[in-house]
């Protein structure tokens, strides 16, 4: 067990930088990665996460700071000499050898004439024990990338640094997989520092994830704490989808601010508001919209007393299966968004009808309001590139 003054493990940015001429890839930052932690770096094409982690493997010189691992200064060793192993969207496999050999390869380069029985706990670790004597095209997707992380692992790199590994599989293998890393990070206990553009992935391994943008750590916590309490406009869209209303501050009351918006009355604790909340100053409220019921305007005088309510009518709903999404037009906000479980659906609730949003106050954040409220939301062309 890791003691609280071995930082044997910790990956230490400080400082460090990125720049390719007048373009800077990466801002100047400071980031710690713990020793066996699961840590992601999350972000859209181009905002500097993959940048960091070549980095940190020493297949990129830093413009400025420094790079430790532990007490090791590696800043300016070649990657070879790092305690590091990459994993690649591509795998990388030897395809004229078969899986055993290709998990045996770095360890019989170093010289080691006893394998065997390290690279059979190796496969079983990642289940492909039965599947040692297969060439790489003969197995799955998913199996590859399995192969491609227990050869890296024999190593045993402090670190393991894996960029878009899941990048190639489809939706269900992808899923199966994320487990599966997880799985495998858990029992070997070493530091694993994933890159990802893919909001779930990040937010079902990792236990740290830091959200980049434009070259910066935008914001660094837990999954369920990025979700829950984005301090940024950038985050709280990045990380699913979150509803905004700008509305005015009125007054505080103990935990709470009381906002005025549209003519009606909404309340936000104060310690989920990251913006000043000066009486008549303004604030962006934001509310994911699985947090969000759904009522007829028939039914209104039902709701329970207490819960922030806005008025509209529905635009438009998608049934997905699971729930039923609607977008409602409103006083406040044009393309309000609700997700409704499929539990009870109520027939009256199709486009055209009058309705009454409700949540709870507590599932209510406050953002600054001089923020840019589509910051982060991803287009179309950016979801095909």
């Amino acid at each position: 067990m890791k003691t609280t003054t071995d930082n044997s493990g910790d990956v230490r940015l400080t400082q460090i930088g990125k720049r390719y001429g007048a373009f800077t890839a990466v801002h100047p930052l400071d980031l710690t990665v713990p020793e066996g932690s699961f840590f992601a770096l999350l972000g859209a094409s181009g905002c500097g996460k993959t940048t960091t982690l070549r980095m940190i493997a020493g297949l990129e010189e830093p413009s400025q700071g420094a790079v430790h691992l532990g007490d090791q200064d590696v800043t300016h060793l070649p990657p070879y000499k790092r305690p590091v192993n990459t994993v690649f969207q591509s795998y990388a496999l030897f395809p004229h050898l078969d899986i055993f050999e290709n998990v045996a390869f770095g360890l019989r380069r170093r010289g080691i004439k006893s394998v065997k029985k390290q690279v059979e706990e190796m496969l079983d670790l990642v289940q492909l024990g039965e599947q040692a004597r297969k060439k790489p095209h003969q197995l799955s997707g998913g199996q590859q990338q399995r192969v491609a992380v227990a050869r890296a692992l024999i190593n045993h790199p402090k670190v393991l640094l894996l960029d878009e590994p899941l990048g190639a599989l489809d939706l269900k293998l992808r899923r199966q997989m994320q487990l599966e890393l997880k799985r495998i990070q858990t029992e070997v206990g070493i530091t694993f520092v994933h890159v990802t553009h893919d909001q779930e992935e990040a937010m079902t391994m990792a236990d740290t994830v830091a959200v980049m943008n434009a070259g910066r750590v935008e914001q660094l916590g837990s999954p369920t704490d990025l979700y829950e309490n984005p301090r940024t406009t950038f985050v709280a869209n990045f990380l699913g989808t979150s509803n905004f209303i700008e509305a005015d501050v009125d007054f505080k009351t103990g935990d709470e601010i009381a906002l005025n918006a549209g003519g009606g009355k909404l309340f936000l604790p104060v310690a989920r508001c990251s913006a000043p909340a000066a009486s008549g100053g303004k604030v962006l409220v934001g509310v994911r919209p699985e947090k969000i019921s759904l009522t007829h305007a028939d039914d209104a005088g039902e709701i329970p007393e207490g819960r922030n309510r806005i008025t509209g009518r529905i635009a438009d709903s998608s049934f997905i299966g699971v729930s039923t999404q609607y977008v409602i037009d409103s006083p406040v906000c044009s393309g309000f968004e609700v997700y409704a479980q499929n539990v009870d659906r109520d027939p009256r609730l199709t486009p055209g009808a009058e309705v009454v949003l409700h949540w709870n106050p507590a599932h209510t954040f406050g953002l600054d309001a001089a923020q840019d409220a589509d910051a982060g939301v991803e287009s179309v062309e950016e979801d095909a590139a």
